[in-house]
């Protein structure tokens, strides 16, 4: 039987406007409160990552950290440098290196690809399908999709949207 697998699609939490650069800008007070929320939620779904891919920036890693925090996980995740600026087809690159015995996989990034990612992943046949504008993927948003086959073979349209959440304190 084809073990299942999980792709988690998280925007990072709400973010100081200001800062010397935009890679340090970190969570805002109201992040912080959202990101642990979305981390209890995910601990109530029982969701719980074998790998985790994180972009370097500063609001991204510690959205993991808050996240990570609320859901109850101990997990240290990869920090990926290319998550910064890179586009949707760069994400499941990564993606497709993932260790096959990884049965839910969390990628922490930034918009709008992030955005982009969740619309090209959907099959449209999943329950929560429909329930995410185009375009719109808020802060502290996460996708979660079921996956078939292989982490390399996920491509467009390969998962099914199966829940969508935005975390709010």
């Amino acid at each position: 039987m084809e073990k299942q697998r999980l792709l988690v699609v998280v925007r990072h939490a709400k973010a100081e406007q200001h800062a010397p650069t935009d890679v340090e800008r970190v969570l805002s007070d109201r992040g912080r409160a959202d990101g642990r929320a979305l981390g209890q939620w995910f601990a109530a779904q029982g969701i719980v990552p074998d790998a985790a891919y994180v972009s370097y920036a500063a609001r991204t890693r510690e959205t993991w950290d808050v996240v990570s925090a609320g859901a109850g996980w101990d997990l240290a995740p990869t920090v990926d440098g290319s998550l910064y600026g890179t586009d949707e087809d760069g994400v499941l690159e990564l993606v497709h290196t993932t260790p096959a015995e990884a049965g839910t996989v969390v990628v922490v990034g930034h918009n709008p690809t992030m955005a982009m990612l969740v619309q090209l992943l959907d099959d449209g046949e999943g329950e929560a399908s429909g329930a995410i504008e185009l375009g719109a993927f808020p802060t502290s948003a996460a996708a979660v999709f079921e996956i078939a086959g292989p982490w390399e073979d996920v491509a467009a349209m390969a998962g099914r949207l199966v829940a969508f959440e935005v975390g709010r304190a």
